[in-house]
């Protein structure tokens, strides 16, 4: 096996405000403090860039759209940053989703890998895909700088798409709920989707209950820096890129007991992390939030999740291709 490092590393990005570029803006700054050149561009861009995709000093960190070019690609590791669901993407979506990772079990210039065991036990449980390695998600360093000790908590707060999938529809009455039974509390909604107009409608003017839209990271730390509760429903997050925000920034959890999300800090389920059912019945998520609710707020400090920790672990594997780019455990 190589144990050169990579002259540069080449990683795509997402939608500016999605998980995906947060993930790629974290990893870039890992690899910068490791003394490594670090760029991102957008997926759409990597087959401009043929001389790098080519090239077995540059590591590509590819996510799925991107995913493509591996079949011409050296030294590329392709990033499952979740698993295919019919009922949330569309049959096209998953089989494009399915063929990208395919192309990369099939290319020797190229790897695997899944943000958690949740995603990875899929993909190769049900899609009988080779996952070559699991490393969970980074923590982008603006998370990791030290919270306020003064600052006032006043609100459960969602962050995310307003997408069915996110299952806002479901929680957002259990929110208000608690609202009436805790004085100065509000909900605090952060996020765009094409459920907004039916949340909305849910809120029904309440004046507890707020809207931001879509907020850079700065805003969306120092919203949840003055939240009580961060609360989830999606029971099949692939990982939970809000969860690690959330909790570094002293909040309580609420959050479906499934997903990737889990893997994040198991130790602090009971403690910091509260569950209720992954069908989201209305009573178990008020119960979730009452107590979550009543516990004090406590910064947790995710030492395996930093960008500089991440990026060490992708060095790791990394160090599985040849001189040549290539895979030689294609087989495993």
């Amino acid at each position: 096996m190589s144990t050169h490092l990579p002259r540069k590393i080449l990683l795509t990005g997402g939608k500016a405000a999605g998980g995906v570029a947060s993930y790629a803006l974290a990893l870039q700054h890992g690899f910068c403090a490791l003394g490594i050149d670090a760029e991102v561009i957008e997926p759409g861009k990597i087959f401009k860039r043929l001389d790098e995709l080519h090239n077995p000093e540059v590591l590509k960190i590819l996510s799925t759209t991107a995913v493509f070019a591996v079949p011409i690609a050296r030294r590329a590791l392709a990033i499952a940053h979740g698993f295919p669901c019919v009922a949330n993407q569309g049959w096209m979506r998953t089989a494009g989703v399915l063929a990208s990772y395919k192309l990369a079990n099939l290319s020797r210039g190229a790897q695997l890998v899944v943000v958690s065991d949740y995603s990875a036990l899929h993909l190769a449980t049900i899609f009988n895909l080779r996952v070559d390695g699991v490393i969970r998600n980074p923590l982008h360093p603006l998370f990791e700088e030290a919270v306020p000790a003064d600052v006032a908590r006043h609100a459960i707060t969602y962050v995310g798409r307003l997408h069915s999938s996110k299952n806002v529809h479901k929680i957002l009455p259990a929110m208000m709920e608690c609202l009436d039974e805790f004085d100065g509390l509000e909900a605090w909604i952060i996020g765009e989707g094409p459920e907004r107009a039916r949340l909305e409608s849910i809120a029904n003017k309440n004046s507890r209950v707020r809207f931001f839209g879509a907020l850079p990271a700065i805003d969306v730390r120092r919203l949840l820096q003055q939240s009580c509760v961060y609360i989830s429903a999606n029971p099949t997050e692939p990982f939970g890129i809000v969860y690690m925000e959330a909790l570094s920034q002293g909040c309580c959890i609420a959050m479906p007991a499934s997903g990737g999300g889990l893997e994040i800090a198991p130790e602090l389920i009971g403690q910091q992390i509260y569950l209720f059912a992954s069908s989201i019945e209305h009573c178990a998520v008020v119960a979730a939030l009452r107590t979550a609710l009543e516990q004090p707020a406590a910064s947790v400090l995710l030492k395996a999740h930093s960008a500089l920790s991440v990026a060490e672990s992708y060095l790791k594997i990394d160090a599985r291709f040849n001189e040549q780019g290539l895979y030689e455990a294609v087989s495993q």
